[in-house]
Order: structure tokens, then sequence, then C-alpha cells
């Protein structure tokens, strides 16, 4: 049983896999940063100085300066901006998902063992349905003069 559980280990898919979810989760905390560091602060100056990871909404009807305030009093919030922070990380990730699966189907459609399509060398004969040589002006085997 150890030995079946290293032979599914060491294949390459499940290697492949780990690798993609260390790369994954890598490119996760570089988008998150894109966002909250770069992309956010612009819009949010264009919007009127508004920081979105800081908007929020006290569910307990008190008034609270900062989430972590309301989180320290235990009040329910409903933090709306970290989701739009979110929404924009996700649409970043898919776009570049997007990109990425476009590149990949372009580049084995371009050098992929598929490259086009092998003319076919045979065809059907007409009366007997047999398959003859696309050269064939007469069937072998029913004796048939093809156009």
């Amino acid at each position: 049983m150890l030995k079946e559980f290293r032979d599914f280990a060491m294949r390459g898919n499940v290697i492949d896999l780990a690798i993609g979810i260390i790369i994954g989760s890598a490119f996760g905390k570089t988008v998150n940063s894109l966002v909250n560091d770069v992309l956010m602060p612009p819009i949010g100056l264009l919007l009127g100085r508004v920081d979105f990871s800081s908007l929020f909404v006290s569910l307990s009807g008190q008034h609270y300066e900062s989430i972590a305030q309301a989180k320290a009093a235990g009040a329910a919030t409903l933090n709306y901006g970290e989701f739009v922070n979110t929404i924009v990380n996700f649409v970043i990730v898919a776009f570049a998902v997007f990109l990425l699966v476009k590149q990949i189907n372009k580049l084995t459609a371009k050098f992929g063992p598929d490259q086009a399509p092998p003319s076919p060398s045979t065809k059907e004969c007409p009366y007997c349905i047999s398959t003859i040589s696309i050269k064939a002006s007469r069937c072998p085997h029913c004796t048939a003069t093809l156009a």
C-alpha cells in the first residue's frame, strides 16, 4: 500500500498539481497586492479619498470609526469595501487565467501534435460502400466505375 501511494504521489499529474497550487497561491498574493496597493488607492482618490477596505456598515446601529473598533466592540459589520476589493481581485485573476488559456490554446494549435488533420487517403465506394484508395477510378470490390 505504501508503494502504491508513493507511485501515485510521484506521478507527473500530482506533482504538476502541487506546483500549480503553489504558483497559484503566490499569484493570488501578487494580485491581492496589486489590487490593494496599486489599483484601489487611485480609484479611491478619484472617488473622493475613499479607502475601499475600510468601508463598512455596522449592523448593530451604532457608529464606529473603523472596522477594528467595531470588531473590538463585538458588533456585526457588513464589510462591503472588502467585498469590492475581492471582486476586483476576482476580475483580475479571471482575466489573467483567460489570457493564459488563450495563449496555451494558440501555442498548442501552432505546435501541437494535431497541427492539421491529415488529408484523406481513402474514400468510400458509393455502390458497395467499401473503403478504397482515393486515387481509384474503379472499385476493386464491385468493379463499378467511379467518377
